[in-house]
């Protein structure tokens, strides 16, 4: 086997037990790949980039930021610490709650695999006391509900209307869309206790899709969900899991079904399939799709519409985790690209504090991923009054800004706890403590994890605050 040329020293953990081992990123030509030992278990790799750009291109140089309050002390080591530990490079930018394990689809990809043995909602007490948790030891930040599928809750209206009540101004629902899509009276509720924007479970637009990774078809359904969305001016996020021999071929009719959307939908989020939850066990690198991939496809796909040099690395989290691109619509059908990156170039920037990307990163999601702005009546001559060039771009991104985006979470067999002290996208553990999505729903080999579990009470301590345990 070719060794490859060592590009950087890590930490990872064993996907058969989760003890933390030493790591390394090795190049072999454009591929990288993250190749660790455990003592016990034995070697493995798994692909991390393949393709163009490279990573070295691609990485962003970040000065870390730790958290003000840490609520846990550094004993066992990454990434059993996680509470924010005083170690964590990254400030919240978006906190996810989970309201319910229960579910109504039983898909074959599932990172919480929701509905397996679904315990007992936690109350709205239960709730208010993670929110006032992740506010002490975070300050405001944006809000996901997640589960399970949390529209199962007849009184999500009421968790959305308190965490508005509490401060938390952007607010999101992470959901499949069934129920939005039957009840607008459920959606007429949701807006009216101020829910800003729905991140929508899509992963095509073919029935022959949803039959093998939902069970059944659903593209009417996910339709009706974004047209009962759009007529109460709540923002629509398609959310793809992506699946190599499954999916990958949707990007470009996934991309068109949002641009014909706009202005409700206001952008796609990509998510490759990770190998946690309720598909532990790793298939080898062929179920793998990665970040340059991805956007080469979208490349491909939009025929040139959207080129790889319109993406760029997060200033938020770790660069090897996502991507983002930023377009306006314009009235001649064009797509402007707001965002660029050279892919023959290095970042050959200074390090930027990762406090002011976790900034950028909540003012970018509650200005574009929420209900768009209105704008006013165009003139019968097509352009507004007094406008110039600029000034009329302006003007048309208020309302037609598409936002792309991907996510590339990591499973036991990829970890790299570099990555993970860089996370900025946190769930609220039910005793209040604040972990990074991917040790929260971490996974070994045969579907044990480290952090799902424990009851909801533990969050209801009205003597527990993040200062208490650092």
């Amino acid at each position: 086997m070719n060794e490859g040329i060592l590009l950087h020293e890590t930490e990872s953990v064993c996907p058969l037990c989760l003890a933390t081992i030493p790591a390394q990123r090795l190049g072999r030509g454009e591929d990288v790949f993250l190749r660790k030992t455990c003592p016990e278990h034995g070697t493995f790799e798994a692909v991390v980039w393949r393709g163009t750009p490279s990573l070295e291109t691609w990485l962003s140089p970040r000065i870390p930021s730790h958290p003000a309050s840490p609520s846990t002390r550094m004993e066992k080591g990454c990434p059993r610490d996680c509470g924010l530990c005083p170690e964590h490079r990254q400030h919240t930018c978006t906190a996810l709650i989970e309201v319910t394990e229960r579910c109504n689809l039983n898909c074959s990809v599932c990172f919480a695999d929701a509905g397996k043995s679904p315990g007992p909602d936690p109350s709205l007490e239960d709730i208010e006391a993670q929110l006032g948790c992740l506010l002490a030891a975070s300050g405001p930040c944006n809000v996901q509900f997640s589960g399970g599928e949390p529209t199962l809750r007849d009184d999500l209206p009421e968790i959305v209307a308190r965490a508005r009540a509490m401060g938390l101004l952007f607010v999101q629902v992470n959901t499949n869309g069934l129920r939005l899509a039957s009840e607008p009276s459920y959606v007429d509720d949701l807006a009216a206790a101020g829910l800003a924007s729905v991140f929508l479970q899509f992963d095509g637009i073919e029935d022959r899709v949803y039959r093998k990774l939902r069970g059944r078809d659903l593209f009417r359904e996910k339709r009706q969900a974004v047209e009962r969305c759009a007529e109460r001016g709540i923002g629509v996020l398609l959310v793809p899991t992506l699946v190599p021999g499954v999916n990958v071929d949707q990007i470009g009719p996934i991309i068109q079904f949002a641009i014909e959307g706009l202005p409700a939908i206001r952008g796609v989020h990509f998510q490759p399939i990770s190998y946690f939850g309720r598909v532990p066990t790793y298939p080898g690198d062929e179920g793998r799709i990665t970040i340059p991939e991805i956007i080469s496809a979208i490349e491909a796909q939009t025929e040139g519409r959207m080129g790889r040099e319109h993406f760029r690395p997060p200033s938020c989290e770790n660069a090897l985790c996502s991507f983002h691109g930023s377009f306006v619509l314009m009235r001649d059908g064009r797509l402007q690209s707001r965002t660029h990156h050279d892919p023959a170039k290095s970042c050959g920037c200074k390090p930027a504090p990762a406090a002011e990307g976790a900034a950028r990163a909540k003012r970018f999601v509650s200005r574009f991923w929420g209900g768009p702005e209105p704008i006013e009546p165009l003139s019968c001559c097509g352009s507004s009054p007094g406008l110039g060039v600029w000034d009329e771009f302006v003007d048309r991104a208020r309302a037609h800004s598409l936002s792309i985006s991907g996510m590339a979470f990591q499973d036991a067999w990829n970890l790299d706890l570099d990555r993970l002290r860089d996370c900025c996208i946190h769930v609220v553990h039910r005793d209040g403590r604040i972990v990074p999505f991917c040790a929260y729903n971490l996974t070994d080999s045969r579907g044990s994890s480290i952090y799902r579990h424990g009851g909801f009470g533990a969050a209801r301590s009205a003597a527990w605050s993040p200062g208490d345990k650092a």
